[in-house]
């Protein structure tokens, strides 16, 4: 858990504009399920200004506050069991330029008395019915958690202590926190308002006057915040025993799954096990970014590991595309492993052991292809082809992300079709967000502005982990985004399905693409229509856009970015979904040819979506796929989205919705980021050298364990 990261400076900057304390209750109600309470409000309102405003005065306005921290981000069980500091304060040491770290304890007690017959650890506040700890001991515990055994800062060279801040106390009105008999250490020190001079000069001894971005981040990726690209990790592990730094929940749904197909198939490490010819369904659920993919890649390597055989399927040709492309599969190696839903019209003989099915979601009512044979097209609900398949099927599914009429896969799709064969599905579900620089407030507040969620949205309150903005033209939108690219950060352009997308034109390797994407005089072409290069070899098929290097010149449609991730992402909101008053409003496109060329142009502005060609706007179909198509890529960034509407009073609303949040180094770019948040992503190896696939039982990967990369 983790409400907010910002520097004291920009602290002050969000409150100034009485946007910190509702952002931070609206986190609090994310996290803790219930409302923030007046007392915490107030504090926070008090006491996190006070803090912060000391910091200034201290000319250690860079310092990083990071609030209501717990140290690590997985949920415990019980959500209300997770320890939290009021703050950690993150900078760089004067002396030593080693990361520092402050765990500060915040209370506005103005009075405290010593409890009768008792040491200093427990005080009496005056309006508190029983009585309360030295914050001293609330300090010890966080400190633990921070620097012990896997702990966040566990191994580290950094520095690190903690203090209590009573900031409406004097030194006489609170002196049994500060007798002799009080608790002792590096986190033990207890500042007053009349110990202000003395916090100043301690401030300016622990934290130099910049650095802090350095340490908030370094906090933060071993908090397990900064989560490496799936594609990234691929790379690193060739594709085979790919072990991945599965989080809590995602460790456990695995090992139950493990556990779970042992009794099945049987395990030569537990030979009581008997196998059977049982069959079993696994559904896990969970929004963009928490982890799905991760959990289903780390399975199939298990598996394989073990010699069961496997096959990883998807309904998307961009992810499995990218898949290969990035980390280097051979045609034949990838064909071994990963395959797609409309594989198996014919059951294999004998069954799998296992089928992964990722992206569910994106399940067919049936399997059809106009460019197959007829006894290759599906006679049956095509969920009950993948069934047949294998005899342990794990589905991961997001149902904010099924984007096509066509797309039936549902939890309850899966389950009926289960249970008519006498199976009884495992249900699980991933909550933590990994992806959009693991803000989960920024993934609500995309769900709330495109009106999946029912609740109005608020404006944009930055909050350190993701940034949003809105570009003034398509113009300033392309320089951003390729600015990043060039300095070494992902990043790709993408656009709502709103102009014709023409094939290229020609013929053999010079066919060339057509600018299709036209907003006044800026003009560029889709991804390109093709199953291989074009423009003699420098245009990537659309299979691959997302992930080859020349990429950066076209613009992707949600059908090819949907399941990948960038650190920067240009979302065009096109005039498929305009707003109109309070409201938004769905539009379908009517194209008209050009008499020299025969080019498809827009004649009317809206959605040219093939896929809801036979829909009307005013179906619930039709916008229910458009919302979730920009769900899908506005989802896609892990550290900054930039919109841009060309409909005037879409472009208004965007500005209004998202507000003034360019505060003074909030923007993630590369230029701005300390060394340790460039993570410079890995070049793919050449295709067929990733992978030396040994499936003896030496080598089986002990799925018990939490390896790092």
């Amino acid at each position: 858990m983790l409400l907010l990261r910002l520097t004291a400076q920009d602290l002050l900057t969000l409150n100034s504009r009485r946007r910190m304390v509702p952002h931070l209750a609206a986190r609090w109600k994310h996290f803790r399920g219930t409302e923030a309470s007046l007392s915490e409000r107030t504090a926070w309102a008090e006491s996190l200004v006070e803090l912060a405003k000391d910091l200034v005065a201290a000319d250690r306005g860079s310092v990083e506050m990071i609030v209501e921290c717990a140290a690590t981000v997985e949920e415990p069980e019980n959500r209300n069991d997770q320890r939290l500091i009021d703050v950690v304060l993150a900078g760089r040491h004067p002396e030593t330029h080693h990361p520092s770290f402050q765990l500060v304890e915040l209370k506005r007690w103005s009075t405290v008395t010593r409890v009768e017959s008792a040491t200093a650890e427990l005080v009496r506040v005056p309006g508190i019915i029983e009585p309360k700890r030295h914050p001293a001991l609330q300090l010890r515990e966080c400190f633990d958690l921070f620097t012990g055994d896997s702990g966040p800062l566990d191994g580290l060279e950094v520095e690190c202590g903690g203090f209590a801040y009573l900031h409406n106390a004097t030194e006489e009105s609170a002196k049994p926190l500060l007798d002799t008999d009080a608790p002792t250490g590096i986190y033990a020190r207890t500042y007053t308002k009349d110990r202000r001079a003395r916090l100043l000069a301690d401030l300016r001894g622990h934290f130099a006057e910049d650095g802090g971005d350095h340490a908030a981040e370094l906090l933060l990726k071993n908090m397990n915040l900064r989560n490496t690209p799936l594609l990234d990790a691929m790379v690193r592990s060739r594709g085979e025993d790919t072990v991945f730094t599965l989080r809590r929940k995602q460790k456990e749904i695995a090992d139950d799954v493990m556990e779970k197909a042992s009794l099945i198939l049987g395990d030569p490490d537990r030979p009581t096990l008997v196998p059977d010819d049982r069959k079993a369904v696994f559904v896990v659920t969970g929004g963009a970014g928490t982890g799905k993919s991760a959990v289903g890649l780390q399975l199939k390597a298990w598996f394989e590991a073990g010699g069961r055989t496997v096959r990883y399927s998807s309904g998307s040709r961009a992810f499995n595309g990218a898949l290969q492309e990035h980390v280097g599969y051979g045609d034949k190696q990838f064909k071994e492993s990963f395959t797609y839903f409309s594989s198996f019209v014919t059951p294999p003989d004998p069954p799998l052991d296992v089928l992964i099915c990722d992206e569910a979601h994106r399940l067919r009512d049936r399997t059809t292809n106009r460019y197959l044979p007829a006894e290759a097209q599906g006679t049956k609900p095509q969920v009950e082809e993948l069934l047949d398949a294998s005899r342990l099927t794990v589905f991961f599914l997001d149902g904010s992300q099924s984007v096509r009429p066509n797309e039936v896969g549902t939890v309850e799709l899966i389950t009926e079709a289960a249970r008519a064969r006498g199976i009884v599905p495992a249900r699980y579900e991933l909550t933590a967000q990994y992806r959009c620089g693991g803000s989960d407030a920024y993934v609500h507040w995309v769900r709330d502005v495109l009106g999946l969620t029912g609740n109005e949205p608020e404006p944009w309150t930055p909050d350190g982990l993701m940034h949003v903005e809105v570009a003034d033209s398509p113009e300033e939108m392309e320089r951003i985004i390729r600015a990043e690219a060039d300095a070494g950060a992902s990043a790709r352009m993408v656009a709502g399905f709103c102009w014709p997308w023409t094939k290229p034109l020609g013929k053999g390797a010079g066919r060339r693409l057509e600018a299709d994407v036209r907003i006044g005089g800026w003009h560029r072409p889709w991804n390109a229509y093709s199953e291989s290069f074009c423009e003699d070899g420098t245009v990537p098929p659309s299979k691959i856009w997302s992930v080859h290097p020349a990429g950066i010149n076209q613009i992707g449609c949600v059908y090819t970015a949907q399941g990948l991730e960038w650190d920067w992402c240009g979302v065009i909101i096109g005039e498929d979904m305009v707003r109109r008053g309070d409201r938004w409003i769905f539009q379908k496109g009517k194209a008209r040819k050009e008499p020299e060329t025969g080019v498809k142009r827009v004649a009317a502005p809206g959605s040219f979506d093939p896929s809801l060609r036979g829909r009307k706007p005013e179906d619930e179909d039709f916008a229910r796929c458009i919302r979730h198509a920009y769900h899908v890529l506005m989802t896609r960034a892990g550290r900054a989205t930039v919109l841009y509407s060309p409909d005037e009073e879409t472009q208004a609303y965007l500005k209004q919705i998202v507000g003034d949040v360019r505060i003074d180094g909030l923007r993630p770019t590369w230029e701005n980021l300390p060394p340790v948040a460039r993570t410079t992503h890995l070049p793919r190896p050449r295709r067929g050298r990733n992978r030396s696939r040994n499936r003896s039982r030496q080598n089986k990967p002990d799925h018990g364990q939490r390896r790092l990369f």
